[in-house]
């Protein structure tokens, strides 16, 4: 798809397409633009000195059917570390991150669990690239691979799943671990795809832990409560005030707006690097500050209350005309003080328009300000629009009802309980994608790990000295739980030997 035609569908589309033109924060385990130090120390970009080794599997286009065209083969990226595994002969487990909407090389910097844990467990540590995202390009490029409906076809969740499956098993035969347990890890898009292919492989995965998962997010499971009402709620419980004039700012925009030059006028006033067109853009944009901020808060440097504090105390004495300047203080807190702020085309990276087709064809989680209970401007999801949008851009109509019917969850506690073990859903309340997820146990070995003060995938990144204890603990719960699997799964692997 041409850049500019993207940029159009991601401004007009009102989903959980992933930049900073929609108003939701993107299903990722880090906001993208942060960069992380732990415990004093940069975070590495040379594989090579982690002990990681980097592989290409030759990977099939389509597991699927049997047409000559879905033989055709890719360079499917994944990365191997084996510093810590006692071997095959041992039955050491595999412990396997399923690569989600972004690059292995953004997620190996920030994921913690499978570095922090493998000495533990004794453990080889995977990391497999999703298809279509970072070097994994079916069709030889980006280019090729993003163009259309007919590339970006190939690009779904079960597709995902299988070429995970075909890696693993092959993994587990190149290092004679024939008996060695797979426990499958994933955040946010990733944590559904763990859930899932311990639901429909489990004679691969022996576990799963499903982090920050909303897989009850879709049109047949929806929430009692929305993402922006979390969102709303972690501000107002930070700052009544700084949720105050969020509120306020909205009907100040339309505003200001109204004025012959008011475009203009708000262009300048928050800085930006090309001139508004309309005030939807704007107003995404701040949505989404304020959606990351709350989706990310504390394994953000850039937390709520840093900027509430921003908000609240810049410039003092406010009156009604420069409560937009105080919004303005609060964008610098968030994004930096930076010459221009930019809003279009340097967002749109290849990571964003593959998730742009998920978004549209299977992933449509119906996310919109649906009440008047939150500090936004009330605009419920309408899926004749969106749907209208997708088909003008990709020439196929989203399938909203795919997922559900795919994967079971119109009736997750049934499906699970009847079909699935050995899995942990954790979700840290404070994260506004929480409200779709799993938050209470089903069974003895589906079991939901919940924290009140936790936010996005928090348990699965690198351990810091200032992990709260909360963390900590949260984090000594899942290893404990994943020592049960392995050593039942040990004992019945000796009684039947």
């Amino acid at each position: 798809m041409p850049l500019p035609s993207i940029i159009l569908l991601l401004l007009v589309i009102f989903s959980t397409i992933s930049c900073t033109h929609s108003k939701e924060a993107r299903l990722s385990v880090f906001p993208k633009k942060l960069r992380y130090t732990f415990d004093g120390e940069k975070l590495h970009d040379n594989f090579a000195d982690l002990g990681i080794k980097i592989f290409f599997f030759e990977q099939t286009l389509d597991h699927f059917t049997y047409t000559p065209g879905s033989y055709k083969k890719f360079r499917q990226r994944y990365a191997v570390n084996s510093k810590y595994w006692e071997g095959g002969k041992s039955n050491a487990p595999i412990l396997a991150y399923l690569g989600a909407e972004s690059s292995m090389d953004s997620e190996l910097s920030v994921l913690g669990f499978l570095k922090d844990n493998a000495p533990h467990f004794k453990a080889l540590m995977v990391y497999i690239e999703h298809r279509f995202y970072g070097e994994t390009m079916p069709f030889g490029s980006a280019d090729e691979a993003l163009k259309n409906a007919k590339t970006l076809g190939y690009l779904n969740a079960a597709q995902a799943l299988a070429d995970y499956a075909a890696i693993l098993l092959h993994i587990k035969e190149a290092y004679s671990a024939k008996h060695s347990p797979v426990i499958v890890i994933g955040g946010s898009y990733g944590g559904m795809l763990a859930a899932w292919f311990k639901l429909k492989y489990p004679h691969i995965a022996l576990g799963a832990l499903a982090s920050s998962a909303p897989l009850l997010y879709f049109e047949d499971t929806l929430p009692k409560h929305g993402y922006f009402y979390i969102v709303t709620k972690v501000f107002k419980e930070t700052s009544q005030k700084c949720h105050n004039k969020i509120r306020k700012s909205w009907d100040e925009i339309d505003r200001i707006a109204a004025k012959p030059n008011g475009l203009s006028i708000l262009s300048k006033k928050f800085k930006l690097c090309n001139p508004l067109n309309d005030t939807i853009e704007l107003k995404n944009y701040l949505s989404n500050i304020y959606a990351v901020t709350a989706q990310y808060n504390n394994n953000n440097p850039n937390s709520v209350a840093t900027l509430c504090d921003a908000i609240n105390t810049s410039p003092p004495n406010s009156t009604k005309s420069d409560i937009l300047d105080q919004i303005f203080a609060g964008v610098v807190a968030s994004s930096g003080n930076i010459s221009c702020y930019g809003m279009s085309s340097d967002q749109i990276t290849n990571d964003v328009r593959a998730w742009t087709w998920q978004s549209c064809s299977e992933m449509v989680m119906p996310i919109g300000y649906e009440k008047e209970d939150t500090m936004f401007q009330p605009k419920p999801f309408n899926m004749s629009s969106f749907t209208k949008n997708c088909e003008s851009y990709y020439g196929v109509s989203p399938r909203p009802h795919w997922v559900t019917a795919y994967f079971g969850s119109q009736d997750v506690k049934l499906i699970f309980r009847r079909f699935g073990n050995n899995i942990i859903f954790s979700n840290g309340l404070l994260d506004p994608y929480s409200v779709g997820g799993v938050l209470e146990d089903i069974s003895d070995t589906v079991v939901a790990i919940t924290t009140r003060d936790g936010s996005h995938c928090r348990d699965i990144v690198l351990k810091s000295k200032e992990d709260p204890e909360w963390l900590v603990e949260q984090r000594e719960k899942e290893v404990k739980i994943i020592d049960s699997w392995i050593s039942t799964y040990q004992k019945d692997l000796n009684i039947s030997s």
